[in-house]
């Protein structure tokens, strides 16, 4: 693939925008020469403004997603992809969500442009589990787990029952929920249907891989290949 298409497509600009930044220099090598746009050079080896050219398609990134975001390129509020170098809404292939959180959700949440990969983690075929940690407005029952667990619980206005559901009990009124799909609101509305309400939800891991805790609220970094291929471990 030429430059200029390669560095377009990773959302640094137009055709038109990238030709003009090769004449005015500002696409170097590693060590700071001038690149032109017919040169063949390694893509780790670019660099725009000084800083490395990001990575190519098959990008997979985690952020601890903050409350009061919405998993949306259109929502008038604030959306996650707000908290991303605004490139990256350019990309193409372009850049989603795995999965959504609710606004009111905190945790752990996923970006990739690999449409293959975002499809093998959010199948309910794959069983990857997602944890959630819940508060509730009241106590628990007891029989929650039970109920959860089941295979039977029906949410209103849906015509399926759950897949089974594991519950952690940490206090009366906290819980771990480890579910397989990813219905509507569905921890919510699974609290909901067992006569609870959650106060606060954070999503701690995805299958095998776990929320890195150096992360602040809105922070992000990529993952390595090891990392992905814990989701499914």
């Amino acid at each position: 693939m030429k430059l200029v298409k390669l560095i377009a497509n990773l959302g640094y600009g137009s055709r038109k925008d990238v030709a003009w930044m090769f004449r005015e220099g500002r696409i170097t090598d590693a060590q700071g020469e001038v690149l032109y746009a017919d040169d063949k050079v390694a893509h780790e080896q670019i660099h725009v403004d000084g800083e490395p050219l990001d990575p190519p398609p098959g990008l997979v990134l985690m952020m601890h997603k903050p409350v009061g975001y919405t998993c949306s390129r259109k929502d008038p509020g604030r959306v996650v992809f707000d908290l991303l170098p605004p490139r990256y809404r350019m990309r193409d292939p372009a850049l989603s969500t795995v999965g959504r959180l609710d606004r009111d959700t905190s945790g752990l949440l996923l970006f990739t442009d690999d449409g293959a990969l975002l499809h093998r983690i959010i199948s309910p075929r794959a069983q990857v589990s997602k944890l959630y940690e819940a508060e509730l407005a009241g106590d628990l029952r007891g029989d929650e787990g039970a109920l959860f667990a089941s295979g039977t619980l029906m949410l209103e206005a849906e015509n399926e029952p759950l897949e089974p559901a594991q519950l952690e009990v940490l206090s009366p009124r906290r819980a771990r929920l480890a579910i397989t799909e990813g219905r509507y609101h569905q921890v919510r509305r699974m609290f909901a249907a067992a006569g609870n309400h959650v106060q606060t939800l954070h999503r701690a891991s995805i299958g095998g891989l776990v929320l890195d805790e150096q992360l602040a609220p809105g922070a992000w970094r990529m993952l390595a290949p090891d990392e992905v291929d814990a989701i499914f471990a």
